[in-house]
């Protein structure tokens, strides 16, 4: 025995209606804009025509940022390497400082052995 008919709205959301510009509305004049980078990648990104145009943008392929200039892409940004805590100490005291104040650590540490 074959079924015949079935749920009209299978596969629907309710609420579902025409797809279509009648039914959204018009959309807003668009503007796709070139964007370079130092890699040589090109991305284009669109933007309302009435939207402030960034003058950067980062690369979606290889994150570095992109600029609306091809000849002169803007520069990979400078990664700081990582500092360990030593190394901020030193930044802030010399070797002198370093040696005082270890030797008053020593002291006191002696100091508290004898009693």
């Amino acid at each position: 025995m074959a079924m015949s008919g079935g749920n009209a709205i299978r596969g629907t959301r309710v609420g579902a209606g025409p797809m279509g510009e009648s039914e959204r509305g018009e959309t807003a004049p668009r503007a796709r804009i070139p964007y370079f980078c130092a890699n040589g990648h090109e991305t284009r990104p669109s933007f309302a025509a009435e939207a402030e145009i960034p003058e950067f943008w980062d690369c979606p392929r290889c994150g570095l940022p992109a600029g609306r200039e091809q000849a002169s892409p803007p520069a990979a940004p400078r990664n700081e390497p990582y500092k360990t805590h030593l190394a901020y100490v030193k930044e802030r005291r010399s070797d002198e400082d370093g040696a005082a104040i270890l030797e008053e650590a020593l002291a006191r540490l002696r100091a508290s052995r004898e009693l």
